[in-house]
């Protein structure tokens, strides 16, 4: 039993790090081959956990010839255009100037009803306020409306508008991030200061704080259990 879970810890541990090594992407992003890669690694892994007879070597050694082929064709999808259509593919245009391509449909297996669907999934219920949609290589559908039809926008009007910029965050759960109060040249002491006229005598009270680039300070304490 002892030697199970050994080999699942570590095949387990394997996988993650080679899964994360491949980067920070949705399944519903990954590219044909990097989701055929991830089924596999997948499946070797399980081979070696269920059998104890296989040696463990026999599921890390194909697990780590298909990481290198995935990180060698993403080099190669990276430096060359033409490559990186026969790899990835490339995007088809579905509808252009509000009319259905039909041909592009039919070489894409695609029907009617799944683009109204995921036309739908955009708010786009016209099919005649639509520029273009495109099918992605990911197979996500890409909705650009018409001029006339997208939303207004600030500088739409010629309203100015301040920078925003990211929040930083500066307590989780009654841990403080002291490097970001560094990166926003804020002191701990500040913190502290600023704490105490919320009324929150010490961080572990506090469920999350952060301040945005205007300077103003959220801050919401813990729940008393």
């Amino acid at each position: 039993m002892l030697l199970v879970i050994l080999r699942t810890v570590i095949l387990f541990t394997v996988v993650v790090v080679f899964l994360r090594l491949m980067g920070k992407r949705q399944i519903g992003q990954l590219q044909p081959y990097e989701l055929a890669i991830v089924i596999l690694i997948s499946e070797l892994a399980v081979i070696p956990m269920e059998n104890t007879s296989i040696p463990i070597m026999g599921g890390l050694i194909p697990i780590f010839v298909l990481f290198t082929a995935q990180v060698l064709l993403a080099y190669i999808s990276l430096k060359s255009e033409k490559a990186r259509g026969l790899i990835c593919g490339t995007p088809s245009v579905l509808i252009e100037n509000s009319r259905i391509v039909e041909a592009e449909m039919r070489r894409q297996r695609y029907n009617i009803n799944d683009l109204l669907e995921q036309l739908r999934s955009k708010n786009v219920v016209n099919l005649s306020d639509v520029e273009y949609a495109i099918l992605e290589t990911s197979g996500e559908l890409s909705v650009i409306l018409k001029s006339q039809k997208r939303p207004l926008t600030p500088e739409d009007l010629n309203i100015p508008t301040a920078y925003e910029g990211l929040p930083t965050t500066l307590i989780i759960d009654g841990f403080v991030f002291r490097d970001n109060l560094q990166k926003i040249n804020l002191s701990e002491e500040w913190l502290m200061t600023e704490l105490s006229k919320l009324g929150v005598k010490t961080p572990r009270d506090v469920l999350f704080s952060y301040i945005d680039t205007q300077g103003n300070l959220f801050c919401q304490k813990k729940d008393r259990a």
